[in-house]
């Protein structure tokens, strides 16, 4: 079924899982592709993967569901139960320096923490931990969505990624 949009309190944006609103899925393809470029086929297929729990992509929208602002996507950590995964979190780049990606970020907090019932949310950046840093996040240890490691990883010694993660 699905959850209703979430109109931003006295502002003309909403935000919604984009499986619910699957006319937004082209314009928030090539959003998302404009800073990661990727085939259009692969970008398609994880955004129809989008459900009401894990993963679900969010996108920030104007009034009338007529532009994509912003998109995140939560992805499920299959060693932590109560947690998860933010990526590709990009705002439209004419919108940038405007508090979208700070809204979208907060209506993600909140969805994981009401209506996933989630604890913790995780994040991995190369150069926006200054941004996170003063929406909440702080450091900590690599994290892997895909279970623990039970050995070092060498190529993560010199990684650029930056890992943090916030308790809701």
């Amino acid at each position: 079924m699905g959850l209703p949009p979430f109109n931003v309190t006295g502002s003309p944006f909403n935000v919604v899982p984009i499986h619910n609103y699957p006319e937004l899925m082209k314009d928030t393809c090539a959003l998302i592709n404009a800073e990661w470029p990727r085939s259009e086929t692969a970008r398609m297929r994880s955004l129809e993967a989008s459900c009401d729990t894990l993963p679900c992509s969010l996108v920030l929208t104007t009034e009338g569901m007529c532009r994509v602002i912003a998109h995140l996507k939560l992805s499920p950590i299959t060693s932590k139960k109560k947690a998860c995964f933010v990526e590709s979190v990009v705002v439209d780049k004419t919108y940038r320096g405007q508090g979208f990606g700070k809204l979208i970020m907060k209506f993600a907090e909140d969805y994981c923490r009401v209506v996933l019932d989630l604890k913790t949310i995780y994040l991995s950046t190369i150069d926006q931990d200054g941004f996170y840093e003063r929406i909440g996040y702080e450091y900590c240890a690599p994290i892997s969505m895909y279970g623990p490691r039970h050995c070092e990883l060498p190529s993560l010694q010199n990684a650029k990624k930056k890992y943090m993660k916030k308790v809701l």
